[in-house]
């Protein structure tokens, strides 16, 4: 069981969280042109969901604020 008691620094990160959405394509569009994409991914992040997740990284007790939308982004 964890100590209640820890010598690690607390950091409140105040920011934003955002969702990517991120295709990839067998190669850069050329101007005008429309590709298929291969595949699709949705990734978390957003300036303060990173650095929250760094501070985190970096050994620290992390408290993230933040509003997250009213859609299905906010959702996830």
């Amino acid at each position: 069981m964890e100590s209640l008691r820890t010598n690690k620094p607390k950091v409140l990160v105040i920011g934003s969280f955002m969702m990517d959405l991120v295709v990839r394509t067998p190669r850069v569009p050329e101007t005008g042109e429309t590709i298929i994409g291969t595949s699709f991914h949705r990734f978390p992040c957003g300036k303060g969901a990173n650095q929250a997740v760094a501070a985190a990284r970096l050994g620290a007790q992390v408290k993230m604020a933040g509003k997250a939308g009213a859609d299905v982004f906010g959702d996830h």
